[in-house]
């Protein structure tokens, strides 16, 4: 079966190398490595002086403005240039921990499995609330979800990470690919309505990517913000499922596994960080009764409201 990785790159450093090497060891060969990279001028920087073209000869290149950037038009352009019936999105700072990771991801892709999707593994250096969301969203149990579950799971049932993600072609051109103009969430997006489609979501936790951020509270808030704009923008998929239940849930787990482990002094930190997450959900969710220099002030993406 011929497999395409598709890889949106910004501002790539070394770390790319190391992807693309470890993307070499992989037990399932791939046909093609294609790098939607925004911004040719930092590509060029990576690259310059080196026998990138002679190492990587399944590589393709493709650029891109930060001004034409879009989560979702982005990665639907990485798409049409893959005629593979299975491709792979990841990202530039998703790092596979083994060999397994694509024979695992796609022998998720079974009979009525739209996507399937990575574990997310925390890095070395990752910090303790880090390593909890991580361990939360991610744990070590796969599992297949589908409409059937949305009254257990609310929008859990439509979570799914282009962190590291695995598609069916077929699938996917039924569908209409990947929303062409979206903030954020380009992947829950496409999730919800392979569900509504009829189709599942396989979380395989044997297929393993290091992938983790500490952000800081004021990244935290933007990053939601973003996020709520998305969920706003679609209440046709969002408007009617749960999502505040998971955030209560999370927010019981982490300090119970704080004081479980003695770390109470961070608790106060957890709060703050929760505080910001949901307040940049908040506005995000009701960005179209903000003006838009707040809205400007509030997004992670300010080019996204100048396309």
């Amino acid at each position: 079966m011929e497999i395409d990785i598709i890889i949106p790159l910004y501002k790539p450093g070394r770390e790319l190398f190391d992807l693309l090497d470890r993307l070499k060891q992989q037990t399932l060969p791939i046909s093609n490595i294609i790098l939607m990279n925004t911004e040719e001028k930092y590509f060029a920087r990576l690259v310059y002086g080196t026998d990138f073209v002679h190492r990587y000869k399944n590589v393709q290149v493709y650029h891109v403005s930060k001004r034409e950037f879009d989560h979702g038009r982005t990665r639907r352009k990485g798409v049409s240039r893959s005629d593979a019936p299975v491709f792979v999105m990841m990202t530039q700072d998703a790092m596979p921990a083994d060999e397994f990771l694509l024979e695992r991801l796609v022998g998720a892709l079974e009979q009525d499995v739209a996507v399937s999707y990575a574990r997310q593994l925390p890095r070395d250096d990752s910090s303790v609330l880090e390593r909890f969301g991580r361990q939360f969203n991610y744990p070590d149990k796969s599992c297949v979800k589908s409409e059937k579950d949305l009254e257990r799971l609310g929008i859990k049932t439509y979570f799914c990470s282009n962190v590291c993600a695995a598609y069916r072609r077929d699938v996917y051109d039924r569908l209409g690919g990947f929303v062409k103009h979206t903030i954020f969430n380009e992947d829950m997006i496409y999730a919800a309505e392979a569900v509504k489609a009829g189709y599942s979501i396989a979380y395989e936790a044997q297929a393993r990517v290091y992938h983790s951020h500490d952000y800081s509270c004021g990244q935290q808030f933007h990053r939601n913000f973003d996020l709520g704009v998305s969920q706003a923008q679609h209440p046709e998929i969002f408007a009617n499922v749960r999502s505040e239940t998971e955030g209560k849930r999370m927010v019981k787990t982490a300090v119970a596994y704080l004081e479980k482990n003695h770390m109470r002094r961070k608790i106060p930190y957890f709060y703050l960080q929760c505080f910001c997450k949901y307040a940049g959900y908040f506005l995000g969710r009701h960005y179209a009764k903000l003006p838009r220099k707040l809205v400007l002030t509030c997004t992670a993406s300010p080019d996204y409201w100048k396309q």
